[in-house]
């Protein structure tokens, strides 16, 4: 049997593609739900200190994970899956694709204090919903809707500096409340 090297080469290249695509964004999908699923997303640590010291430290430490670091991480993860969004919207505006990203994000994190197997549950289902929606119907995705509803994004700034502002005190209610109500992990 002749194999035609160039027909051959023709017929793989967009297997690979796909299978090359498929693996990265899988990954990471993987990598982003268990890191935003966990309860406690970061695990600083600073030197051991002793008497007032450690009691300072240990709330300069409380102050940089959970009112700088954790609602920024959170935001940024809202942003990629608005990105996500977008690429596959046909019919959103950019106030419902960021409004739907930041409720699944705030969703995710609250259920993380609930129980962290449901919030990794909850954060893999829409980008693997996407991957199934691109698979069955590669033609979905519409580079010029996309390119619209990224236009308008920057009309939405105060909106956004909202959003921000709900996760900086969602997190913080958070904290509160595990405090006084311990939860499962």
């Amino acid at each position: 049997m002749y194999i035609n090297w160039n027909e051959y080469y023709l017929a793989l290249k967009p297997l690979a593609l796909f299978v090359m695509g498929m693996v990265v964004y899988s990954v990471f999908v993987f990598n982003f739900y268990r890191f935003l699923g966990r309860r406690d997303i970061f695990k600083l640590k600073f030197k051991e200190t002793y008497g007032w010291f450690r009691k300072f430290f240990s709330v300069v430490q409380y102050i940089i994970k959970y009112l700088l670091m954790v609602p920024f991480v959170v935001f940024v993860w809202s942003g990629i899956i608005s990105v996500l969004l977008m690429v596959l919207a046909k019919n959103q505006n950019a106030p419902g694709i960021l409004l739907i990203s930041v409720a699944l994000v705030a969703t995710v994190r609250i259920t993380a204090y609930y129980h962290e197997d449901l919030s990794k549950d909850l954060a893999k289902i829409l980008p693997f919903a996407l991957l199934g929606i691109f698979l069955v119907d590669v033609n979905y995705f519409q580079l010029s809707t996309s390119l619209e509803i990224v236009k308008q994004i920057p009309g939405y700034l105060q909106i956004i500096g909202y959003y921000l502002a709900f996760i900086v005190a969602l997190e913080f209610l958070l904290r509160i409340v595990s405090f006084i109500i311990p939860g499962r992990k």
